[in-house]
């Protein structure tokens, strides 16, 4: 039974185009391919990454951050209160009025007082402004790094200037070590990612970060089992060239209000309002910016 699912799970039909079978693309007069045993190595990356990651935060965010005036707000601690606690970790971190009343009488306290410590006690769990300029500091230097390293992977590659030439030769089209290492690299990280999503700062949006994470880590993985590396390099390099420049936003926020302009904010609106999207590029389709309502938006009409 073992044996007939896996042999399903790799069906040629389910991962390859109709005309393209796992046997074409094995290593063959010298040419290299993709092979799924290739990404094994990610996971030890991956937990290398994070030992890397909370160097870099100890070590320099953590002494940016000092220099930079970034510093904790003082708290208040909620007292010691088994009764409060139990409730708060079971049942509800905003009780409701007829509770704080219960809750009261139990405690033998004030329903004021109920109220404060429910209040200081979800003061203490919120993630400090330290933490948040550590992890956003992390982002921003990987997606930088990551996009200089996307570039000079593909800086002196035919198809970064000619995408056509993207799907020449494929199936057959031989791995080079950069190619190879800059996919172990980006999936490295977003399984990192993934397995510090539990400790991270939650954010809002957390069940759609989980979401991304995960469809970043099939995409990438998908991408390099059917041999498309060339458009799965570009659309990494494409998504880091603009991930760095998100999260510069997120650090300004963090900084003392007036303490740095938000220039690479605006001038990041800017590129994305004037230019056209590469990724529309990519995908031949037709960019926003190019219709005529936005241009009429721009120049005060309608």
């Amino acid at each position: 039974m073992f044996q007939t699912l896996y042999n399903y799970f790799w069906w040629d039909r389910l991962w390859l185009p109709a005309n393209l079978t796992w046997a074409q693309l094995q290593d063959r007069d010298g040419e290299i391919h993709a092979k799924p045993s290739d990404l094994y190595i990610t996971f030890p990356l991956a937990i290398l990454l994070l030992i890397l990651r909370h160097l870099f935060e100890r070590y320099v965010a953590t002494p940016i951050a000092g220099l930079l005036n970034i510093k904790d707000k003082v708290r208040l601690k909620a007292a010691p209160n088994p009764v409060l606690e139990i409730f708060y970790s079971s049942s509800s971190k905003h009780p409701k009025q007829a509770e704080v009343e219960t809750l009261s009488k139990k405690c033998g306290c004030t329903a004021r007082q109920v109220e404060r410590w429910f209040r200081r006690r979800r003061n203490q769990d919120r993630p400090s402004l330290l933490k948040k300029f550590r992890e956003a500091s992390w982002r921003f230097t990987f997606y930088l790094l990551a996009f200089i390293a996307g570039m000079c992977v593909l800086v002196d590659k035919p198809w970064f200037y000619d995408l056509q030439k993207v799907w020449e030769g494929y199936p057959s089209q031989n791995l080079l070590p950069s190619q190879y290492w800059y996919y172990v690299l980006e999936l490295s990280f977003y399984w990192s990612l993934l397995f510090s999503v539990a400790s991270d700062v939650k954010r809002k949006d957390f069940t759609e970060q989980i979401i991304h994470h995960v469809a970043t880590i099939v995409l990438i993985t998908f991408s390099w089992f059917t041999n498309y590396i060339r458009a799965g390099t570009l659309v990494m390099a494409l998504h880091d060239s603009s991930d760095h420049l998100l999260e510069d936003p997120a650090l300004h926020h963090h900084l003392p209000p007036g303490l740095v302009p938000g220039l690479l904010r605006l001038l990041f609106l800017q590129l994305h309002d004037d230019c056209p999207s590469v990724s529309a590029h990519v995908l031949g389709i037709l960019h926003p910016a190019d219709g005529p309502e936005i241009h009429n938006w721009k120049d005060g009409e309608g």
